[in-house]
């Protein structure tokens, strides 16, 4: 099924910085295929720059939302007005029924902008395609003379897996805060979130289920997401282009949850995570697991990606070793250490989610220490020399997300985007069919020094530079180049609302972020 969309606008297009001198085309991230058509630009009628949905898709909340978004953002520059300049968009959707999912959805879109006419075409696989053309065109527009190149671009992206991590239990985030990251994300051509939203420090998700787990593992009362907030959060992503995947971590960071669960953690009095009495989850514990396939379940449900990220990462043996039950357990089922306990913890739980008939994440230690995993299991490489992991991981026959090079969370003085767009995730050794297996990458932005104040200033766009290496070919390594359309782009953000930080070490934005 084809629908044919025809978009009338009415503001000019926004933009980002002064003259398009040093590149033609400051898109971010860089198109697979762009050509320059001539030297020509075309100006934008102003009067009549408006979209709005066709007939066909007039009740569909991703067109209808992106039309009012796109208009908003539009709204802002006045820039300007050609009588005879464009005034139409001319859309076509090959699928508008797809949905996105995390296994991958057809993001494809082409656009043609060819002066004299006045008609610009945007082709899109899906709708999702829509929002990622639709994106292009606004960064393709220019504040300065209110003009759009002649310019053909076919475009998709090289990775279907393109996520940032936030993590909500180590800093609380204000639900206004993830709506204006996920926002950003769709800027960047970003489709998934994955939300670390428990851990350690509080465990803000309000289960209906086990109440008790966020009433005594959330800092207070308003430091929790209640079900009509997550249910705003995966909605409000859903709109942008973006799916939510939820991270439970287990059987290690789970201190929070002890509190509402009493009997779920090991006990081991001064041995326990923090110097507390208490460790990892008691894999020794017969209930332990049937309040896990309770809790996975609502959490399958209430999220409905179809996966879960379960962790995995970081489990201390210490508590487990000092526990006197947990010892008697390994000799009577001749588990020989825990390293194989740790299997033993891990095969059940994955049990439980394959029966749950979802898919699953876990971090590298789980394949690292040789843990007994099906082979559906997408391993996420997180730690140091990430080449000899992914290539392990891929040999094996597993599929891997990278995120290794891209902790956004160290911080460190001057241009680190740099060090993140350098990064190649097939600089391993492995086989043309054995890279297949790379589903893509993430950013990961940890909660221990931001919170609403910084997160989204400390994300955007140093993660722009890793949306770019995702979602560009492998051949887009030009520095410059890159570094004089990441400025572009950063301002464009900020004009619409996104406090990203500066890239270059003197300039201005000609409309610059507004904190009030």
């Amino acid at each position: 099924m084809v629908l044919i969309i025809l978009v009338t606008i009415a503001t000019a297009l926004p933009a980002v910085r002064g003259d398009d001198a040093f590149n033609p085309i400051p898109v971010v991230p860089y198109p697979q295929f762009a050509k320059m058509l001539s030297a020509d630009r075309i100006g934008v009628n102003s009067a009549r720059f408006r979209i709005s949905p066709p007939d066909e898709l007039r009740h569909d909340d991703i067109m209808v939302s992106a039309a009012i978004r796109y208009n908003n953002y539009f709204s802002r520059f006045q820039g300007r007005s050609h009588e005879d300049g464009i005034d139409t968009v001319k859309i076509t959707v090959h699928d508008p029924a797809a949905e996105q999912e995390i296994s991958g959805t057809n993001e494809s879109y082409s656009l043609m902008i060819t002066p004299p006419s006045t008609v610009v075409t945007l082709n899109a696989a899906t709708r999702v395609g829509v929002l990622r053309g639709l994106e292009t065109l606004y960064q393709l527009y220019n504040v300065t003379d209110g003009k759009l190149p002649a310019v053909h671009i076919e475009d998709s992206p090289r990775f279907a897996f393109r996520g940032l991590m936030i993590d909500t239990s180590r800093h609380f985030l204000d639900l206004e805060l993830i709506f204006k990251v996920i926002e950003a994300m769709s800027m960047n051509k970003l489709n998934v979130l994955h939300w670390h939203i428990v851990d350690d420090p509080s465990f803000p998700y309000e289960s209906y289920n086990f109440p008790d787990l966020a009433a005594k593992g959330a800092y207070d009362q308003d430091h929790m997401y209640s079900q009509a907030d997550i249910a705003k959060v995966i909605e409000y992503a859903r709109i942008h282009g973006v799916v939510v995947l939820p991270e439970f971590d287990t059987p290690g960071h789970t201190l929070s949850w002890g509190k509402g669960a009493p009997g779920l953690l090991a006990h081991c009095p001064g041995r326990g995570t923090f110097g507390s009495d208490y460790g990892p989850i008691d894999p020794t514990v017969d209930n332990n697991y049937k309040f896990l396939e309770r809790l996975m379940s609502e959490v399958a449900a209430v999220f409905g990606t179809g996966y879960l990220h379960l962790g995995g990462d970081e489990v201390s043996f210490y508590c487990w070793a000092g526990n006197p039950n947990i010892t008697d357990f390994m000799k009577k089922h001749n588990i020989t250490d825990h390293t194989a306990l740790e299997s033993y913890y891990e095969e059940k739980l994955l049990n439980i989610v394959e029966g749950l008939g979802q898919s699953y994440i876990v971090w590298e230690e789980v394949f690292n220490n040789g843990l007994k995993i099906k082979p559906d299991t997408i391993i996420h490489v997180w730690k140091g020399k990430w080449q000899n992991t992914l290539s392990k991981a891929v040999k094996a026959g597993y599929r891997t997300i990278l995120s290794s090079p891209w902790y956004l969370n160290y911080i460190s003085f001057g241009k680190d985007w740099k060090n993140y767009y350098s990064v190649e995730p097939y600089s391993i050794d492995a086989t043309p069919e054995e890279l297949k297996l790379i589903q893509g990458g993430e950013a990961c932005m940890w909660g221990e020094f931001v919170d609403n104040t910084n997160v989204l200033s400390r994300t955007f766009p140093r993660a722009s530079a890793v949306a770019e290496r995702l979602w560009s070919s492998k051949g887009q390594v030009d520095i410059a180049d890159a570094e004089f359309r990441l400025d572009k782009h950063r301002c464009g953000m900020c004009a619409r609302g996104i406090p990203a930080e500066t890239v270059l070490t003197r300039g201005f934005c000609p409309i610059e972020y507004e904190m009030f």
